[in-house]
């Protein structure tokens, strides 16, 4: 049975990031996606033009329709928007989400540098959302949003994460992507105390737009499939590196991902899956 996955995140216009992304991915991995539409944005790769947010309460009856007929194996989030619409979904994950796997990519500000979460609701999604999580995924700005701390150096990731497993998720996975250096390094502590690091070598390139939805969504499509977190993350990062690797340099931006390499190299080189992946990601630790 394919592995159900509810997104419940934002529209982009552009295809790069968003429910597009997060389709993309889920399906490109073997999983059945679905969706609840937080707000449509007109976007490209350089930049968000505009915003138009979904009412908070059709948002809820989207979970709902979803989850009363076809259910989910995880449920994962991405731009929630406003505070009303963080509410109504952690409504929603208490009233019928109990029991699956919440994954939070908590999406605050676009890669061109447009604001995706109300400053308002960072407070609610904090209180209200997170620690419903099993997984929340910040990258360096969003992990200093919801901390109040500043992460200018890798020295000063594990303070970030006392303070993001203070708020209750099961686990997060701090994305180190912000960070200068050759090597990117993303850390995964969980609330037993248990932390993991993830490197691979970075990526020279500008086609990195929606690489956080990308990320989030594979470990999702993991988890549905009933892969342990740590696994899912190692399936996720492989998946985000070589998405990247072969990326189609689109748009005169941040372009995106190619979401479907593997089945565009699989066709042109008849080969397995298990060799269309160069494992980049050297995980080290004991989650």
């Amino acid at each position: 049975m394919l592995g159900r996955v509810l997104v419940i995140a934002g529209s982009d216009s552009g295809g790069g990031a968003g429910i597009q992304a997060d389709i993309k991915t889920i399906t490109a991995l073997g999983g059945f996606a679905m969706t609840a539409i937080t707000a449509l944005t007109a976007q490209n790769t350089c930049g968000v033009q505009g915003v138009h947010p979904v009412d908070p309460e059709f948002v809820g009856l989207q979970i709902d329709c979803v989850l009363e007929d076809i259910g989910a194996d995880a449920i994962k989030t991405g731009m929630l928007h406003c505070a009303d619409t963080v509410e109504v979904v952690a409504r929603a994950m208490k009233r019928r989400g109990a029991g699956i796997p919440l994954i939070v990519d908590p999406v605050m500000v676009a890669k061109g540098g447009a604001r995706l979460l109300d400053a308002a609701a960072v407070h609610v999604l904090k209180r209200n959302l997170i620690p419903l999580a099993a997984l929340v995924t910040p990258n360096i700005p969003e992990a200093e949003a919801l901390t109040g701390l500043t992460i200018e150096h890798p020295d000063d990731l594990s303070a970030a994460l006392d303070s993001l497993i203070a708020l209750g998720p099961g686990a997060v996975l701090l994305k180190g992507g912000h960070l200068e250096g050759d090597e990117i390094v993303d850390v995964l502590r969980t609330a037993d105390g248990d932390e993991m690091r993830f490197t691979q070598t970075r990526i020279a390139t500008n086609s990195t737009h929606g690489t956080g939805c990308t990320l989030a969504s594979a470990i999702a499509a993991g988890v549905a499939e009933g892969l342990r977190l740590r696994d899912s993350i190692v399936l996720a990062e492989r998946f985000v590196h070589e998405a990247i690797r072969f990326a189609p340099g689109l748009g005169k931006g941040h372009g995106p991902l190619d979401h479907a390499y593997r089945l565009r190299t699989k066709a042109e080189t008849n080969a397995d899956d298990d060799t269309l992946i160069t494992p980049p990601v050297v995980p080290t630790g004991n989650a």
